[in-house]
């Protein structure tokens, strides 16, 4: 379980992070928003007939 919540925002930083440009209004979150630690399938709708499906690891971190 996390302390927090992955959204929408977090997916578009990381995939920012990996040299990819895609808006908030393109990830598609069923579910809503990530709780818990594991590997989930997000749509992504880069255009009208366009979509494509990547999988988000939530990895839980350790605090010391």
């Amino acid at each position: 379980r996390l302390f927090g919540s992955v959204t929408n925002y977090d997916i578009v930083e990381a995939l920012k992070a990996l040299g990819h440009e895609v808006e908030r209004s393109q990830v598609r979150m069923p579910t809503g928003a990530l709780k818990q630690v594991g590997d989930y399938p997000i749509t992504l709708d880069l255009h009208a007939d366009v979509t494509a499906t990547i999988t988000v690891s939530v990895l839980g971190a350790t605090v010391s």
